[in-house]
């Protein structure tokens, strides 16, 4: 696959994206309008502050997916001299402001309640209006599952939140048909109570849309799954004995940039490595639509068997620390008397030198002769 194809199918990919996220934002838009003007009435003709509150959550509900359109549409925005890695993380910030919107409704939300439980109002229920707070409550229960699984499928954040937060609102919508059950059946108001509860659930679906999308804009680990995958994927070419430290960078949704080391004979010509190195990088992206932009090399052992025991003995070394998970890139150069290898640390560890050293120690135990070289690899990835 020459830049060009790749080019063109990741336009097709993106755009394809794109026009998922806005029709299914068009369609919360549209509910969420409707319930909004429904709930409104019912609220204004019962006098249930839980009721209004709800219609109001609607109309934030609505505006988030307007929210989510527009950061989706400035996300597509073509790379240029400023931004060559495009605008994708645009999204990010559209789910940072849906959840300022939402935590914005929930306190205001919260005030109202208040102001109702020092100066309450008695509900005035009917049949009618318990019925479309009940289709209300299904309405939002599908289209939250359905803005949820689309959101999932385009791995699209802002998508996602908007999900939880109708489902969330379905709860909601519920709890006031229960307050109404027991106003009628006990005679019993928990109208502002309520309310007050509604708007402190708002308000913590809100922190935690905020929570995730700083998480996002911060970086990530990228998806095990799709780490280990890439790997095993390109251990799978002629000649290539492992592939190892993989680092992803993320532009946006589902636009990732990276790198990644493979291991190799050493006495691999130039020519062959510049062939294999290209074919990777064309495979990965048609696999993964993941854009490679360096493949290092690290050069195997090829010329005898006791090299190849030397590394086995010194995997075991490695291996038998607490937080070391994973040994790779060994070399031995018995020219330059170099003994290389890297170690894969776990973040937990209380100090990653300091086992670089001890281990460095040890093998320069058994081969005084060496100079020995460790290096320090974290835990990046899987």
């Amino acid at each position: 696959m020459d830049n060009e194809n790749k080019v063109v199918d990741g336009k097709a990919i993106v755009a394809d994206r794109e026009k998922q996220i806005i029709k299914t934002s068009i369609i919360g838009i549209i509910v969420n309008i409707c319930l909004a003007g429904f709930k409104a009435f019912v609220g204004m003709l019962t006098h249930s502050i839980a009721i209004t509150l709800d219609a109001v959550n609607n109309l934030s509900d609505a505006l988030s997916s307007i929210i989510t359109v527009a950061g989706t549409k400035l996300a597509a925005k073509a790379p240029d001299y400023k931004h060559p890695y495009g605008y994708g993380r645009i999204e990010y910030l559209s789910a940072m402001i849906i959840s300022v919107i939402i935590m914005y409704a929930g306190v205001t939300a919260f005030i109202e309640s208040v102001k109702k439980i020092i100066d309450p109002a008695v509900p005035d229920y009917n049949t009618i209006s318990l019925i479309i707070v009940a289709v209300a409550v299904v309405t939002k229960i599908l289209l939250g599952r359905y803005v949820q699984s689309v959101g999932r499928k385009v791995n699209s954040g802002s998508l996602e939140a908007s999900g939880k937060d109708a489902l969330m609102d379905s709860v909601i919508s519920a709890s006031t048909l229960v307050a109404a059950g027991i106003f009628l059946i006990f005679g019993i108001s928990l109208e502002a109570y309520l309310g007050a509860v509604i708007a402190l659930v708002i308000i913590k679906a809100g922190i935690d849309v905020m929570r995730e999308t700083i998480s996002q804009l911060l970086g990530e680990r990228v998806d095990k799954e799709l780490s280990v995958s890439i790997k095993r994927f390109i251990a799978t070419f002629e000649d290539v004995h492992g592939a190892y430290d993989l680092t992803l960078h993320n532009y946006g949704p589902d636009i990732y940039l990276g790198s990644v080391h493979i291991e190799i004979p050493d006495d691999y010509s130039i020519e062959k490595l510049d062939d294999l190195t290209r074919r990777i990088m064309d495979a990965v992206f048609a696999e993964f639509n993941v854009i490679l932009t360096a493949v290092s090399i690290y050069a195997s052992n090829t010329d005898d068997k006791e090299k190849a025991a030397a590394r086995s003995k010194l995997s075991g070394i490695a291996l038998a620390h607490e937080f070391v998970k994973g040994f790779h890139g060994f070399y031995i150069s018995d020219e330059r008397k170099l003994i290389s290898f890297d170690v894969v640390v776990r973040f937990e560890a209380p100090d990653m030198n300091a086992i670089c050293e001890e281990i460095r120690k040890e093998v320069e135990a058994l081969y005084p002769e060496y100079i020995v070289r460790v290096n320090l690899d974290v835990d990046m990835s899987d």
